[in-house]
């Protein structure tokens, strides 16, 4: 058990394919779908039947001269054996420029690695048809690196509206294949042809909508790493630095930021690594540069950490003012000898009470809460009234009536005018507090990715050989700096710092947290282990095989980032009710302000045109802001993405991996 567990855990993430999710997507192997061809050679030349499948991402990752190859996966109806699947096998392998072909009889399915340029997805639907059988294209998959994933952290988000304004806009956007964009993680997932568009023009097209973008991953990078330098930072320090670094072999990109003075290296694992990287800046500058692991290589969570902060002081300020413009509204007025000063005139009809609530109340609509002007701004801009929209037309309803109706009130002797200013300031501050618990919100829905990467040690014993390969020494490093063939010692206790393979020694290892297997697994040499598991008694040398991104317990968390951007088809549905969800809101509250006025002048004046009385329109004005502000819709866009990513996430962390909403949903379901 232990064994078969672990050797298709390590199949599926070092197995060679090209994206994490399609590694880690078990699919069946029945003998007309065979693990992997005999021969070393994948052809298509229709040798059919049960033994004529191959696996597909052995098939999928042979180079090809003719072209870029396809994987198509097809819905196939009507078979009941294995003489079906053979019938549509070789029905298949007989086009031309067929690949390889692998028909699940249980499942239905039909997976086809192809050329493009010979044969196209409907003249395989029509071969299968031909042969007696329903088929329908479910899904392709470009096999070549031209086609990348691109992750971007997008800033400025509020609600649905806008994450379907930039889910949109680049869905629109020439050579992008897929794009999906999640509120809760703030980020968005583009596959994407990087012959037709790069990186950079995705987040032009971003920002062109109004929200800032910042680059994550362009998914060209195998292996990157970000450095943080410090010492003497000059320009002929930074020159000598970068010529020193592209000097290297194996470094394919470097780029310098002398703000944060951080160097981002993209390298090939199997000729260099961090150590070398860092080694060579150091020698390069004679001592005078120092390189070192930067400990935040995308900024997302120091910039979690600064929303958080600024949404935390808003909302303190806020209360500020808030808090006495709520008193001197609601609270004194009921204490006489306060109502008395509140309610002295100051000019005219004007009282000392609404003066001063107009003077607190101004600071928080205007400068505490101008990032929903800013908000509202964009959302127009771009023609997506959003949940900014609402706010901003609310409060400043009932702030400029408020204002309107005091200095009505300054202007004449009789006129008893009534304010509203405690509307606005305590609106603005209740959405601060709510905006403040939401990001708190986000942030622990990663918590569990989190504990997944503390799997990981934080540093490992490396070996030192000499030239015969004898032992000479050791010392710890970061376990970050561990580099491709680096031989790694493991004590008992310990955590296994990289996936590699036995060299010496013998021992029990804990896998649990990875494969699930509950009992130790034996390790002698040759056997290989896994980064994050616990040695349990003995001393391994591990030689190191999977480092960084390449490692099982990075593709994990890879899985479950992919994971909680996946929509599940209930949120598709609230997607749909969010995009016109805001108009309504708007068109309801104009209704409802209509119909107060209507019926506020036919009661008071039945008979005639005139306005209706003050009172109706006050009334109307209250319902108006509250159906407004209320039906914000920022429950409808967050709940089942942040359901979604604390699922995934404590799943995970407990060794069970949950590929998204449609999986939980259809779990509940029992299907």
């Amino acid at each position: 058990m232990g064994a078969t567990t672990r050797g298709l855990l390590l199949s599926c993430f070092h197995g060679g394919g090209s994206e994490v999710s399609r590694l880690l997507a078990l699919r069946p192997r029945y003998p007309s779908m065979p693990r992997r061809p005999k021969g070393a050679a994948v052809a298509g030349d229709g040798g059919g039947g049960e033994g004529g499948g191959g696996d597909l991402e052995a098939a999928g990752g042979a180079g090809s001269e003719e072209g870029e190859e396809k994987v198509a996966v097809f819905s196939v109806s009507g078979m009941t054996c294995a003489a079906c699947a053979g019938s549509v096998e070789k029905a298949v392998k007989r086009l031309p420029g067929i690949l390889n072909a692998a028909v699940d009889v249980l499942g239905g399915r039909a997976q086809v690695v192809f050329y493009p340029v010979f044969v196209s997805e409907n003249i395989i639907t029509e071969a299968i048809e031909d042969v007696g059988f329903e088929a329908k294209l479910i899904d392709e998959e470009v096999m070549e690196k031209n086609i990348l994933l691109c992750r971007l952290h997008i800033k400025g988000m509020a609600c649905k509206y806008c994450t379907s304004t930039v889910q949109f806009v680049l869905q629109a956007s020439p050579g992008v294949q897929r794009a999906s964009v999640a509120l809760a993680t703030e980020e968005a997932e583009i596959r994407y042809d990087r012959r037709i568009v790069s990186a950079g023009q995705l987040i032009q097209v971003v920002e062109e909508t109004g929200f800032e973008a910042i680059l994550v991953t362009t998914g060209e990078d195998r292996s990157r790493i970000d450095l943080k330098m410090d010492g003497v930072l000059d320009e002929r320090s930074l020159m000598i630095v970068k010529s020193s670094v592209q000097a290297l072999p194996g470094v394919e990109n470097i780029k310098i930021d002398t703000k944060l003075h951080k160097v981002t290296i993209s390298y090939k694992p199997e000729q260099t690594g961090p150590r070398d990287l860092i080694e060579v800046i150091k020698s390069a500058t004679s001592g005078l540069v120092n390189a070192s692991i930067y400990l935040e290589a995308d900024g997302r969570d120091q910039h979690r950490y600064v929303e958080i902060k600024q949404y935390r002081q808003s909302f303190l300020w806020s209360l500020i003012f808030t808090i006495p413009v709520f008193l001197t509204s609601m609270v004194f007025m009921y204490i006489p000898w306060l109502k008395a000063g509140l309610e002295r005139k100051v000019f005219n009809m004007m009282s000392t009470g609404e003066l001063l609530r107009w003077i607190l109340s101004t600071p928080v609509q205007f400068v505490i809460g101008r990032k929903f002007y800013a908000g509202a701004y964009k959302a127009m801009c771009r023609g997506s009234p959003n949940m900014d929209v609402l706010i901003a037309l609310g409060t400043n309803t009932a702030y400029f009536y408020s204002v309107y109706s005091v200095l009505r009130a300054a202007t004449s002797a009789n006129y008893m005018s009534t304010d509203f200013f405690e509307t606005s300031s305590m609106l603005i501050s209740f959405i601060l507090l709510g905006k403040y618990l939401e990001i708190l919100a986000k942030g622990k829905t990663s918590e569990a990715i989190a504990k997944l990467m503390d799997l990981a040690p934080e540093t490992a014993i490396l070996l030192i050989h000499d030239h015969e390969g004898n032992v000479v020494g050791e010392k710890e490093i970061d376990s970050r700096l561990i580099q491709k063939n680096d031989v790694i010692k493991v004590v008992p206790g310990g955590k296994v710092a990289s996936d590699g393979f036995v060299i010496w020694g013998q021992s029990h290892v804990n896998e649990s947290m990875i494969t699930g297997e509950s009992r130790p697994v034996a390790k002698r040499k040759g056997d290989t282990v896994i980064g994050g598991t616990v040695n349990e008694n003995g001393v391994l040398h591990v030689r190191a095989t999977f480092v960084g991104s390449e490692s099982a317990l990075a593709q994990i968390v890879r899985l479950v980032e992919s994971a909680q951007m996946a929509k599940a088809p209930v949120q598709k549905f609230a997607d749909q009710i969010s995009r016109v969800f805001v108009p309504l809101v708007i068109l309801f509250s104009l209704l409802t302000w209509l119909a107060w006025f209507v019926a506020g002048r036919l009661h008071s004046y039945p008979n005639s045109w005139l306005p209706p009385s003050m009172d109706s329109f006050q009334l109307a004005l209250q319902f108006g802001i509250s159906v407004m502000v209320i039906a914000c819709p920022c429950a409808l866009g967050l709940a089942t993405p942040t359901a979604v990513m604390v699922a995934t996430g404590v799943g995970a962390s407990q060794g069970v991996l949950i590929k998204g909403g449609q999986a939980l949903e259809s779990a509940q379901k029992g299907h």
